[in-house]
């Protein structure tokens, strides 16, 4: 009887130490699983860092082609108008041509 219930506790621990294990990769299989979507943001909705600003939320105007947002692998590319990588707009290439 004693070696029924201690067997069926090891099991039991077993299979709790297996889920909390498979927990955790599966939240940094996630957490890697995401790329930055350029041009779709909304204004002071960005992620950190574009523009000459360093911080989320301070994106100045709606749908800035070089502020980006976190998302999910492979749903930027299902938005119009979304880019993984910063957008270059006619203004940025012709800065770039001056110099």
């Amino acid at each position: 009887m004693k070696t029924k219930k201690l067997l069926t506790a090891a099991a039991l621990a077993g299979a709790l130490s297996m889920a909390v294990t498979g927990g955790a990769s599966e939240a940094q299989a996630k957490k890697k699983s995401k790329e930055k979507c350029y041009g779709i943001v909304k204004a002071a909705k960005n992620d950190c860092g574009a523009n000459g600003h360093s911080c989320a939320a301070q994106a100045k105007v709606d749908n800035d082609p070089n502020e980006w947002v976190m998302m999910p692998a492979g749903l930027c590319d299902k938005l119009t108008g979304a880019s993984t990588s910063p957008i270059e707009t006619d203004d940025a290439s012709k800065e770039e041509e001056k110099n």
